[in-house]
C-alpha cells in the first residue's frame, strides 16, 4: 500500500546517537549536515523543495537554553530541527531571502514523500518542546536533553525526565451497502464532508475507540472494525489509525456538540459533491484517502 502523506519516512533516526553529546556537537559542525527552521509551525519551502541550511546559519536564532533537535540521519547526513518562533519574520531576512515560511499542511502534498515526513516529525517535536517548558511533575523548568528526545526537570531533587507523546486518534470509513457515512462539523469549510474520527481514551484499543466514537456521534453501530493505514498527523501531534467498518445502515442521530450534520452517501452522491457545492477533505488527509478507496471499489 502507498504510504499516506507524512509518512513512508527514509530517516534513520539514529537513536543510539541522542545520547552522545559530543558525537552530536561533530554532527552539526559538519559540512553535509543541515537544520531546518520551524517559525510558528511553518517550514522553510523553496518552491517544491525544503530548505535545510548549515546549523551556523541558525545557532544564533535559538533561543537561550534551547537547543537543536537531532531527527537522525539521511543517507549518512545529519539532520536537526531549529525552532525560530520567538522571532517576528522580519527579522529574519536571510532565511526569507532562502525560500519562504509555509504550513505543511497546505503544502504537503507538493513536496516528495520523504521530504514531507521530514518535516512532519520536525514540526510535531518542536512543538512537544514548546508544550513542555515546565515539568509535570514539580512545575520547575525543563531543558532539552538527549539530543531533543527528552526535556529534563532542573530540579536537583526531581530531574523528572519527559519524553515526547503522540496521541492516537481512530478515523474510520463507515459503510453500509453502497453508502458510506459521512459527517461534518460546523468549523469546517462549508459544504465539507469528511470521515468520522476521535481520540483513543485509556484503557481503550483502536477498535473499540472505532465503534464508540460512531455511537457516540451518530447512534450507528459498527461492526467488522478492520485497520486499513495509518498517518502522522502533526498539527499538532497526532497519530491517525484509519479504520474501514460495517454497519447496519440507520437514520444518523447527531450529536451537535460533535457533528453539525451526518448523513449516508452513495460513490454517485460522492462523485457529485462539486455540482453539490458540498467538498471532501484535503487530499492530503487519510481521511481523503479512506474515502477515495471506498470510491475506487465500485
Amino acid at each position: 500500500m502507498t504510504p499516506n502523506i507524512f509518512s513512508g519516512s527514509t530517516l534513520d533516526r539514529a537513536s543510539i546517537l541522542r545520547r552522545d553529546e559530543g558525537r552530536l556537537a561533530a554532527l552539526l559542525k559538519e559540512p553535509a549536515s543541515r537544520s531546518f527552521p520551524i517559525w510558528r509551525s511553518h517550514s522553510l519551502i523553496s518552491g517544491d523543495d525544503i530548505v535545510g541550511l548549515p546549523h551556523d546559519e541558525l545557532a544564533h536564532l535559538l533561543e537561550e537554553g534551547e537547543a537543536p533537535i537531532f531527527l537522525g540521519l539521511e543517507n549518512g547526513e545529519a539532520r536537526f530541527a531549529c525552532d525560530i518562533s520567538h522571532h517576528e519574520l522580519d527579522a529574519l531576512p536571510r532565511l526569507t531571502g532562502a525560500g519562504e515560511f509555509a504550513d505543511i499542511r497546505q503544502i504537503g502534498g507538493q513536496l516528495s514523500q520523504e521530504d514531507g515526513a521530514l518535516l512532519a516529525f520536525a514540526r510535531a517535536m518542536v512543538h512537544w518542546h514548546r508544550m513542555h517548558r515546565f515539568c509535570g511533575r514539580c512545575g520547575k523548568p525543563t531543558l532539552p536533553a538527549e539530543g531533543g528526545h527528552v526535556r529534563r526537570c532542573i530540579d536537583p531533587d526531581c530531574k523528572h525526565d519527559a519524553y515526547p507523546r503522540t496521541d492516537p486518534a481512530v478515523i474510520m470509513l463507515v459503510s453500509a451497502g453502497d453508502q458510506c457515512l459521512l459527517g461534518r462539523q460546523s468549523a469546517w469549510t462549508p459544504g465539507m464532508f469528511s470521515t468520522l474520527a476521535g481520540f483513543v481514551e485509556p484503557g481503550e484499543t483502536p477498535e473499540e475507540a472505532v465503534a464508540r466514537e460512531v455511537m457516540e456521534e451518530t447512534g450507528i453501530t459498527v461492526t467488522g472494525v478492520r485497520y486499513h493505514s495509518s498517518q502522522p498527523w502533526p498539527f499538532p501531534g497526532s497519530l491517525m489509525i484509519g479504520f474501514r467498518a460495517e454497519a447496519l445502515k440507520a437514520v444518523p442521530r447527531v450529536d451537535t456538540h460533535e457533528l453539525e450534520a451526518a448523513d449516508w452517501f452513495s460513490r454517485d452522491d460522492i462523485r457529485d459533491f462539486a455540482n453539490r457545492g458540498m467538498s471532501l477533505p484535503r487530499p492530503i488527509s487519510i481521511a481523503r484517502r479512506l474515502i477515495e478507496d471506498w470510491l475506487a471499489e465500485g
